[in-house]
């Protein structure tokens, strides 16, 4: 797949495939998933440059993410937004979990 899965220091780093589906956000968290728990990150952080599209599962990637690491008192963030991408997360409210940053 197209996204790429990093630790450095405490954080996973994220980076997003072009297009986000369903089908392509139950693998990135499954795989997220496993290594907030295995890796003891305590941010997880999304990079948005290359994503052009993304469905309302793409909301419930972050929001599921931000309930697992905000038990050990994490965050979630998300970076390189287009303008597309950063009004569906405003519209979904998410900002109020998910730091939105430029």
């Amino acid at each position: 797949m197209e996204e790429d899965f990093r630790v450095i220091d405490n954080y996973l780093m994220i980076r997003m495939p072009t297009e986000i589906d369903h089908h392509k956000s139950v693998n990135i968290s499954s795989k997220a998933d496993r290594f907030i728990l295995s890796k003891a990150v305590q941010n997880v952080v999304f990079d948005f440059s290359q994503t052009t599209f993304m469905d309302s599962s793409g909301i419930g990637i972050l929001v599921g993410r931000y309930k697992k690491i905000s038990c050990f008192g994490g965050k979630v963030y998300a970076v390189h937004t287009d303008s597309r991408i950063r009004r569906i997360l405003l519209l979904a409210g998410v900002e109020n979990i998910v730091e939105i940053m430029e």
